[in-house]
């Protein structure tokens, strides 16, 4: 398959993938995105905003996945000082992935502190995923990412500790491999 991988931080998702398909990550950051490829070397990056990636180059794809960023969405916006609008890009790209895309898609986020905009396909951990296709409930064992060290997300994980700056950031942010191959079972069973 050719798979587009947004928003692809250091790459917990693409894990559970291996190396029968061709995927292309896109991620703004460089540094995390060179964090990438040292765990995939054979993948196609790109360092440019997923946003406007995904619009340009959908149709170029068989499968996507995109986790846009969370922290807008999140119930720990209810500890900020500061209050700020919810970034719209995952609804956006909810939509314009059900109505425009011909393949199969993923997308990936957090509990939010608000009512839901659009139901969420299953969650899984503590992760909500938005899908065109149906993934079984099942139960998945959260570490406790408050308290957690990166070497304790990293065994976790099962992914090497980042050596850029934020490493412990860059684990927290990154989805257990278990799920996403939980997720990657229901599409090759789709298929």
């Amino acid at each position: 398959m050719k798979i587009l991988n947004l928003y692809s931080g250091i790459g917990g998702n693409r894990k559970a993938l291996g190396k029968n398909h061709q995927v292309t990550a896109v991620e703004i950051n460089k540094d995390i995105a060179t964090e990438y490829l040292k765990n995939f070397p054979k993948d196609k990056v790109f360092v440019t905003d997923a946003h406007q990636f995904l619009l340009d180059h959908y149709k170029e794809f068989d499968f996507i996945w995109a986790s846009p960023p969370c922290p807008t969405h999140s119930k720990l916006n209810y500890c900020m000082n500061n209050k700020r609008y919810p970034d719209m890009t995952l609804y956006q790209e909810i939509i314009f992935l059900k109505y425009w895309f011909k393949g199969d898609w993923v997308i990936e986020n957090v509990q939010p502190y608000y009512k839901y905009l659009i139901e969420p396909s299953v969650e899984l951990g503590r992760h909500l995923f938005w899908s065109n296709f149906q993934i079984s409930q099942k139960t998945f064992k959260n570490i406790d990412l408050s308290r957690s060290n990166k070497e304790q997300l990293s065994a976790d994980l099962k992914i090497s500790i980042p050596e850029c700056k934020g490493a412990r950031l860059l684990l927290r942010n990154c989805l257990k491999p278990e799920i996403s191959k939980h997720i990657f079972k229901h599409l090759r069973g789709k298929k």
